[in-house]
């Protein structure tokens, strides 16, 4: 995900002024970035608000100093984001892989017991099924699919939860205003 540009910077302008804006620009992103992602199936757009949350974080660890105590307090709330979100696309990546080599093991399966066919062309017997080698990895790997699904149902209505907090308080609109209020 591309950031957006920030325009109004001033070269020769005071820190403090360019970091509000750069800060602005950020927060808008993770803001809509967040509400496309409170659909447990938006993979990519969950990934994007993490990578969102992530540049909020850094411009507000960068700018604190000038910025005070608010930018503090956000940056702390977008690392709670950024980490609780890349839990979650930490199981999105281990699914599509146990997905793959699942897929990998019933496809080896599948020609052994092709192969055991008694002449070209002819049915299966069922007793066939039985030279199947991968079985019980197939087992282990149903197992460790429900449960790293389960974590991430969890992980991610944590997310929810915790994004609709953050809107109910006005995160957004109590950062921007307190790093607007403070001179430094």
């Amino acid at each position: 995900m591309k950031a957006r540009k920030v325009k109004g910077l001033d070269a020769d302008g005071a820190f403090e002024e360019n970091a509000r804006r750069i800060v602005e620009v950020r927060l808008r992103e993770l803001t809509a970035l967040a509400s496309h992602a409170l659909d447990d199936g938006a993979v990519d757009e969950l990934h994007d608000t993490r990578i969102a949350a992530k540049r909020l974080r850094y411009v507000l660890e960068l700018a604190g100093p000038g910025l005070g105590r608010p930018a503090a307090t956000g940056a702390r709330v977008a690392r709670g984001l950024q980490d609780l979100l890349g839990e979650v696309h930490d199981c999105d990546v281990l699914l599509a892989r146990i997905r793959r080599h699942a897929d990998r093991l019933r496809a080896e399966d599948a020609e052994t017991v092709r192969l055991r066919a008694t002449r070209p062309g002819a049915e299966l017997e069922a007793e066939a099924a039985q030279h199947a080698r991968n079985l019980d990895r197939h087992w282990g790997l149903e197992a460790l699919t429900a449960f790293v699904t389960a974590r991430r149902k969890i992980l991610y209505e944590r997310f929810a939860r915790e994004w609709k907090a953050l809107e109910r308080r006005d995160f957004a609109g109590d950062l921007l205003a307190g790093i607007t209020s403070c001179s430094g």
